[in-house]
């Protein structure tokens, strides 16, 4: 074999990702398989590989006996001295095997092996890929939709995944080429590589979106609290500052709102309310149900919290079909009964 298959598994490494070490592994063996099933079972192998010389080479090694008892992986001593007259019972004699002379067979099952490793090494690269950006946001190519089921295919870079119907932002319309940014779930192993969990729904996606537009989120001098959503409608976000100096909320705005148009552009029409974080429970309950005005709340129970609104704010605090007050419950962790006075 010469500098082509090295140049051959150079380029395999620059562009898969797969190194040369495991790739030579993964030959040796399957030469090594190929080659048994050319002289036997017994017969011991040996490949040299020198990558300065750009050579990979395979030799039979056999004990030099008196009698032969196992051909595969003995010889005699009058037949290896026609290889080396020098030979003497008890030595090892060891001959170069030409690979062009294997037989279809057996190079077709080393064929099969290398690229069996070739497989097994890509579902390892992409199944670490994605383990590391968990609970991450990647950017993925719209591939192909599935109008029985709603599913988009998406080309991630590393692979594809599948984002259900059910873990799409409910309302949004995709196109065959569309980039869209998801957030990964879940990654299990599979035998076939990564089974990946991907949404554009969890809650998970909307704290990604602000680490990465909010820099005093990324840095830790803002802090996410706690987030309740309903995709594609509404979303509660609770901030709080570790310096005094720092607005929560204004951080997360940005100048004249920049960073919360980024944020919402990705999520299309869906709402969100940003609310400044409170330990106590009747300051943070108030502030959750933003966009409504509140005039005071009483802690009923340990977790339970009665509101009084005016009048005219009492169905912007409850919210459509109950979404407003559901939210704030969610998010403060509070019963809230709302009344007007």
């Amino acid at each position: 074999m010469n500098s082509e298959f090295f140049a051959a598994l150079d380029e395999l490494e620059a562009k898969n990702g797969i190194s040369k070490e495991y790739m030579l592994e993964k030959i040796e063996a399957a030469l090594t398989a190929a080659i048994k099933k050319e002289y036997g079972g017994n017969a011991r192998i040996r490949v040299l590989v020198d990558e300065k010389k750009k050579e990979l080479k395979v030799f039979q090694q056999r004990d030099v006996v008196a009698v032969v008892e196992d051909p595969e992986s003995q010889i005699s001593v009058e037949d290896a001295k026609q290889f080396n007259k020098r030979m003497t019972v008890g030595k090892v004699l060891e001959t170069e095997v030409k690979t062009k002379n294997l037989r279809r067979l057996s190079a077709g099952a080393a064929r099969s092996v290398i690229i069996q490793g070739i497989r097994e090494a890509e579902r390892k690269i992409a199944q670490e890929a994605y383990e590391s950006k968990k609970e991450d946001i990647i950017t993925a190519t719209v591939s192909k939709y599935d109008s029985a089921t709603g599913n988009l295919l998406l080309e991630t870079g590393t692979g594809y995944a599948v984002l259900k119907a059910d873990e799409q932002i409910p309302g949004e319309i995709y196109r065959i080429g569309q980039k869209l940014r998801i957030y990964i779930l879940e990654v299990n192993r599979d035998a076939r590589g990564p089974v990946v969990t991907i949404s554009r729904s969890h809650q998970g996606f909307i704290r990604c979106m602000f680490e990465l537009e909010v820099p005093e989120i990324s840095d830790g001098t803002v802090v996410i609290k706690g987030i309740s959503r309903e995709a594609g409608s509404r979303t509660k976000i609770a901030v709080a500052s570790n310096d005094e100096s720092v607005d929560p909320v204004g951080a997360c705005v940005g100048p004249r709102g920049v960073r919360i148009n980024a944020i919402c552009n990705e999520i299309g029409s869906e709402k969100i309310d940003i609310i400044r974080y409170s330990e106590n429970l009747e300051d943070y309950v108030a502030a959750a149900l933003s966009p409504a005005s509140v005039n005071s709340v009483e802690m009923t129970g340990e977790r339970s919290a009665r509101v009084i609104v005016d009048p005219d704010q009492l169905s912007l605090a409850i919210g459509r079909e109950g979404q407003n007050a559901r939210l704030a419950a969610r998010l403060t962790g509070c019963k809230i009964d709302i009344k007007t006075e």
